[in-house]
């Protein structure tokens, strides 16, 4: 059984929603799947001043732990277009990862999310996937396959490079029905890329 890490940051709640839909997704494929977060970095203080979710389930990971894992899966905020500060300065930590081959040949995927249709969804995808190929891992995204990326019926997020979705300027748009199937869409694919490698 393939075991699949969904990992990611989320200040709203935004993120939190699709790694869970997309660890349901990788259930759904017959993996062992956890769903964790990075350490958040804003003070507590300020944090509760700018209404952050800190009551998330998710336990913390810690870069250690993540070889134990046949595939991860990022979920990653934008800011200003490009990766959040807490998974940066987490993935910025897995250099005695790098320098042993610890994630040569796992699968590793991207979900991201941006306050606006073209706020840097697809440059943030890519930053994760930067860090992933650097550590040796095969990238898996959300193929032209999941056909509800494609719709011109209501605003989605969704790219070739990973599940998205877009929240508001203000935070006020939580991830759609077609967002959270793209999502478990990601994860039952990733869980079964991952389960022919471990087979």
């Amino acid at each position: 059984m393939a075991k699949v890490l969904m990992l990611y940051y989320s200040s709203y709640g935004h993120m939190e929603q699709m790694a869970n839909a997309a660890a349901e997704g990788a259930r759904q494929a017959g993996a062992e799947a956890v769903v964790k977060r990075v350490p958040e970095l804003v003070p507590e203080e300020v944090a509760r001043k700018a209404n952050f979710k800190l009551d998330q389930p998710a336990s913390i990971a810690t870069v250690d732990e993540l070889p134990d894992y046949d595939a991860i899966i990022l979920g990653i905020p934008t800011r200003y277009g490009r990766m959040v500060s807490q998974m940066a300065n987490f993935l910025d930590q897995t250099g005695g990862l790098w320098a042993r081959g610890a994630l040569h040949g796992k699968i590793g995927s991207v979900m991201s999310s941006t306050a606006t249709q073209h706020g840097g969804q697809e440059t943030t995808l890519f930053s994760g996937i930067t860090n992933l190929l650097h550590l040796g891992m095969v990238i898996v995204g959300l193929p032209y396959s999941y056909q509800g990326q494609m719709t011109l019926n209501e605003i989605v997020g969704g790219s070739p490079y990973g599940a998205t979705t877009i929240t508001g300027g203000q935070g006020q748009r939580m991830p759609s029905q077609n967002e959270l199937d793209a999502a478990r869409f990601q994860g039952r694919l990733v869980a079964e890329m991952a389960a022919k490698l471990v087979a």
